[in-house]
């Protein structure tokens, strides 16, 4: 099944209730959240308040995306704030086993990304240590970006080594996808499918949805 994560980034963040409200109600199966530091990327976005007033409005799991210089601080903080999954990027973590122990600890689910330059062979030694893989499809940072095409290979890759390792992770697609690109990363492998701007400020995002799905 494909799950699909309406990406908060996208949101209208005078109407936040309302629009985790519509998109738990049209069907989404998570929610995606983005965590920028000015450092990392050079965006900011929110922090571990506005993700635990989320997780009082909401029973859908809240997937934290942390584009963050050296997040360790930040990872009890964001458990405490209902996290479900926590991704870090392998470029800004210089110890990533020391995370994903962290993040075990505090009973989450683990996931791992690379930006779209970064060679995939970064992440390798950690797959069996994650319960997610997020291939960014765009650079990481900013919203309404336009889908790369070449990240419909590294999500080939992903799916082969899942395979040939017999492990179980998931594979996430951000970054540019709506009901066109969603075709050809779901026939590619992807599990899951982070969409913001195809979703947030559009009529019927029940249909959209239905539609990425099928």
């Amino acid at each position: 099944m494909i799950l699909i994560a309406p990406s908060l980034l996208s949101a209208d963040f005078l109407h936040l209730e309302k629009e985790v409200t519509l998109m738990q109600e049209s069907g989404a199966d998570w929610l995606h959240y983005d965590v920028m530091d000015g450092q990392f990327v050079p965006n900011l976005s929110f922090g571990p308040k506005v993700l635990a007033d989320i997780h009082r409005i909401s029973d859908l799991p809240l997937d934290v995306h942390l584009m963050v210089h050296e997040p360790f601080h930040l990872l009890e903080p964001f458990a405490q704030a209902g996290a479900d999954y926590i991704t870090i990027h392998v470029e800004a973590c210089k110890a990533p086993q020391r995370y994903f122990d962290k993040i075990s600890d505090l009973g989450l689910k683990s996931g791992i990304t690379l930006r779209p330059g970064t060679p995939l062979e970064k992440i390798e030694p950690w797959l069996e240590q994650v319960d997610l893989v997020l291939v960014m499809s765009v650079e990481p940072g900013y919203g309404g970006q336009a889908f790369m095409p070449e990240s419909i290979e590294r999500i080939k890759e992903l799916k082969n080594m899942r395979k040939k390792r017999k492990l179980s992770y998931l594979i996430e697609v951000d970054g540019g996808i709506n009901t066109d690109t969603a075709k050809f990363v779901t026939q590619a492998g992807a599990d899951v499918l982070v969409a913001g701007s195809a979703l947030f400020g559009r009529k019927n995002p029940q249909k959209r949805m239905k539609k990425m799905r099928k």
